[in-house]
């Protein structure tokens, strides 16, 4: 019997020894209390008083100890059992039983079977609330060890201060995960880096027979939401190993040398379940770099140690393979990426448009859709997102089919979960007044005839003014019909001035500036700002960094690297650039004016209008609506 069982056993005796010693007191408290309080007992005279005046309905003798237990009549006449009265019967009273045969009381006699009450009492008072408490403390003992660890026990046997070291590690599946590189898509590169190690797994001895040695450790990197979590699980799947699930905060205690403790515990369950694979997810938790600061943390660079000490000392040959995933791989000490601890870093990018086709294809298989679903649209609507966000999207149009009572999922239900996920749900609260639908309306088009305009710019797909749960109140959607990996500087620039497109529109039409271009003013900012300080397009300042992305993969935004002087001349450069896009909108909108109008009012009457609408109405040479009438002269003289 090993250590873990004694414990267990001496726990359980601690249990039911307490649990004892708490019922022998419940009972010897509480049970002459009710005891008393449902039996009286009275004088025997007192109980022939009662049979005299009729009011005895039944009686017994206890024929061993001589008791009378009986029961007075109710007002129909019958035993009131609700009351018990005893009394103990005068020796040698012969006129007993005429008295109560002349009062007309049921009387009876009988000889206990002591043996019978004996264990019946027993039963009652001691064995149920034994029984209770037994099953009870059993249910409570493996709650705890379930949501604690194995280790944690009553009593005596807080193993490990109640399995604070244990690592709690979870094995996903013992031999197979359910999940292949079959159900991860996007990602071909990826899967490509792994299956070497799903090779070795599955036949270390042809690597062997060359000398070649397995990877102790792989780093999948990546953006929130791209998967690495997933393909962790498909390489298990694929080698049909076990898989070590655990994240790299559960390693963090408020008691030092406890993290270290839990990194030992599961490395040893690894070691007996190789080959296998051990998945830390959010490494950067505990693999944080160490410094001499006055900010450092002994017990985070104790646990970090340890995890450096079990990956040098496991042996390479069973077959354990560590996979780690941050999205900080910054912030990652150089000791624990350095060969022979996690000898590859594996990217796990944002799929391209490629890999979001087949995304959407694989979640797809799963929802019930229309023959006549083009998932290219929805591919090219969503540069940028994630196969988590992706997967959302298929959702979220399902949810909208149940909603609007159809059984499958339509073209139209696609469209608008991207807006879903880009804008957030429609704000049916939001009741915009009619001149400020009016400026909303004004205000996309504005957006849209700038890039309308521009030569080789992204196509309008769709312009809204539907307010949205996001804050937006309303937004021009544009598609591109190819992705491109490259940006040129004009791009750039045009792209800052199809941003000023919606402020210029106020200013021209309306003569005033609201606050409904905020988060246009600060994406052309930040795109300026980028244009001088991260790529070198700015003539004034050349082909040189200024700024630096601290994490490109939580945070795109650069930080300055230059002198303060320097600082200033950028803002000025900044504020230049992004003024040049506001003159070149106004100009557009300008030249464009009697459009402006027809489409801000044909806009404003339907609220929604697709790509193909604002193209035929804005390429048409009569220049207005059908149905619709001229603007206003004074309108038009902007």
């Amino acid at each position: 019997m090993d250590m873990n069982d004694n414990k267990k056993r001496q726990s359980m005796i601690v249990y039911v020894i307490v649990a004892l010693a708490v019922i022998f007191a419940i009972q010897s408290v509480f049970y002459p209390q009710i005891q008393k309080a449902t039996i009286t007992t009275v004088d025997y005279s007192q109980f022939l008083a009662d049979v005299d005046a009729s009011k005895v309905s039944k009686c017994d003798l206890n024929t061993d100890t001589s008791v009378i237990t009986y029961y007075l009549k109710d007002s129909s006449g019958a035993a009131d059992e609700s009351q018990t009265y005893e009394t103990t019967q005068f020796p040698n009273d012969a006129t007993l039983v005429e008295r109560l045969t002349k009062a007309g009381v049921d009387f009876s006699a009988h000889i206990p079977d002591k043996s019978s009450d004996l264990w019946m009492a027993f039963l009652l008072y001691y064995g149920l609330p034994i029984a209770v408490f037994l099953v009870g403390g059993w249910f409570l003992n493996r709650q705890l060890k379930k949501s604690m660890g194995d280790d944690m026990t009553f009593g005596g046997g807080f193993g490990g201060m109640g399995g604070l070291g244990k690592s709690g590690a979870k094995i996903v599946a013992q031999k197979e995960t359910g999940i292949t590189f079959k159900d991860v898509a996007g990602q071909d590169e990826a899967k490509e880096s792994l299956e070497e190690i799903v090779g070795f797994l599955e036949n270390p001895g042809r690597y062997a027979d060359i000398g070649a040695k397995l990877p102790r450790g792989a780093l999948l990197v990546g953006p929130p939401g791209t998967g690495k979590t997933l393909l962790a699980k498909a390489c298990a799947g694929e080698a049909e190993v076990p898989f070590f699930s655990i994240s790299g905060s559960e390693f963090v205690e408020m008691f030092v040398g406890r993290g270290a403790a839990k990194v030992r515990d599961l490395f040893k369950q690894a070691n007996e379940k190789a080959p296998c694979i051990v998945f830390i997810d959010e490494i950067d938790t505990i693999g944080k770099r160490r410094d001499a600061g006055l900010s450092t943390n002994d017990e985070r660079e104790q646990t970090l140690n340890q995890l450096l000490t079990e990956m040098d000392g496991f042996d390479n040959h069973k077959g354990i393979v560590v996979l780690g995933a941050t999205n900080r791989p910054d912030t990652l000490d150089p000791a624990l990426l350095r060969p022979g601890r996690f000898d590859r870093r594996i990217p796990i990018e944002l799929p391209d448009l490629a890999g979001r086709t087949a995304i959407l294809e694989l979640h797809a298989h799963d929802v019930k859709m229309e023959g006549r679903i083009d998932l290219g649209i929805i591919a090219r609507s969503t540069p940028g997102a994630s196969g988590a966000d992706l997967a959302n999207i298929i959702n979220e149009a399902a949810l909208r089919a149940v909603r609007m009572g159809r059984n499958r999922v339509t073209q139209e239900d696609l469209l608008e979960s991207v807006d879903v996920v880009i804008a957030g749900e429609k704000r049916k609260s939001t009741v915009l007044s009619e001149h400020e639908k009016q400026v909303v309306s004004y205000h996309e088009i504005g957006h849209a005839i700038v890039a309308a305009s521009q030569k080789g710019s992204m196509p309008v797909s769709k312009v809204t003014i539907v307010p949205r749960t996001s804050g937006a109140l309303g937004f021009t959607m544009q598609i591109e019909e190819d992705e491109h990996f490259l940006t040129t500087k004009k791009e750039m620039t045009d792209r800052i001035a199809v941003l000023c497109g919606g402020r210029a529109a106020e200013e021209l039409v309306f003569g005033e500036m609201t606050t409904g271009a905020a988060n246009d003013i600060e994406k052309a900012t930040s795109t300026a700002r980028d244009l001088i300080t991260r790529f070198g397009m700015d003539e004034k300042f050349g082909m040189v960094a200024l700024g630096q992305v601290q994490n490109r993969y939580l945070n795109d935004a650069a930080t300055l690297t230059c002198s303060e002087g320097t600082a200033q001349q950028i803002d000025a450069e900044v504020q230049r650039i992004v003024e040049e896009g506001h003159q070149a909108a106004l100009a557009t909108l300008r030249d464009h004016r009697f459009k402006l109008h027809e489409l801000a009012r044909y806009l404003q009457k339907k609220e929604t209008i697709t790509g193909e609408e604002f193209m035929r109405i804005f390429t048409r040479d009569d220049g207005f609506a059908p149905n619709l009438p001229k603007p206003e002269e004074g309108a038009t003289r902007q």
